[in-house]
């Protein structure tokens, strides 16, 4: 995905983190859901994503839909993303797909913090690695005669202590991996899951090590900031000429004297 479907995308994730604090997993089942009916319905991906169809005329698609069969905030999510612009039909169901992964692994988060992330991590990873080890396993989840039923039961077998998420994403990934392999679609849904972790983690870049009192009072400040109990990574980086350089997710916090130089010139050239 690229150009004007990763930009509408990157707008649809920001505008869900708004609603992630009261999300749930039915939410997500629903929006899988979701990605099932598109899929199967070419005239319907078209007329979501056709750019001379009105906002409001594809909005009032998403009601005929989805209302009364889904939770507002799906149905407020579907019609978000119906409403944005898109290079290919198909884009609208892969960025669907994302959205309700990460809304599967934000609950893990909300529920467990850096934990519950790691524990989802951890139960996919189990899954792909027995899949991945067994040909006859490969083919049983693949078999286009076996049941969906049955490929998620044989699925949830093999991570048996599977948290709820990461059994939502298990079975989503065997029921319905459009056209990938189960294993495929989970590796993408761990991309997604140390993207989140990310949030989680301060790198750290300085000019000489901290002393342990200066790396707690920047642990506690990190942690009052961001309201989270951050892990740092510290890392010594001589080319810094001095200050401090902190990343959080995709947030950067450059307090560096280069920095400072460099604002300084564009200030005095303006």
């Amino acid at each position: 995905m690229a150009g004007v479907s990763s930009e509408s995308l990157t707008a649809a994730l920001a505008s869900l983190e708004t609603k992630l604090a009261h999300a749930s997993l039915d939410m997500s089942a629903e929006l899988f859901g979701t990605v099932d009916v598109l899929d199967s319905n070419a005239g319907l991906r078209r007329a979501l994503t056709d750019p001379a169809r009105g906002a409001t005329d594809k909005a009032g698609l998403v009601a005929q839909l989805l209302h009364g069969k889904v939770s507002a905030k799906a149905e407020s999510t579907v019609a978000s993303l119906a409403t944005s612009r898109w290079g290919s039909a198909r884009d609208i169901g892969d960025a669907l797909e994302t959205v309700a992964a990460t809304v599967a692994i934000a609950v893990a988060e909300r529920q467990g913090g850096s934990s519950g992330l790691e524990r989802l991590e951890e139960d996919l990873f189990a899954f792909i690695r027995v899949v991945g080890s067994s040909h006859d396993l490969q083919r049983a989840l693949d078999d286009p005669q076996a049941s969906v039923e049955a490929k998620s039961a044989l699925a949830l077998k093999l991570v048996p202590n599977a948290s709820d998420a990461s059994a939502l994403l298990i079975r989503q990934a065997v029921a319905s991996p459009r056209g990938l392999k189960p294993v495929a679609l989970l590796e993408r849904f761990v991309e997604l899951v140390a993207k989140r972790q990310d949030r989680w983690i301060a790198q750290v870049s300085v000019t000489r090590e901290l002393t342990s009192e200066q790396t707690a009072r920047l642990q506690a400040g990190l942690n009052n900031l961001y309201g989270r109990d951050l892990k740092i990574n510290v890392e010594i980086d001589p080319a810094l000429v001095g200050g401090i350089r902190i990343k959080v997710g995709d947030e950067v916090v450059d307090a560096t004297i280069a920095t400072r130089v460099s604002e300084l010139r564009r200030q005095l050239a303006s």
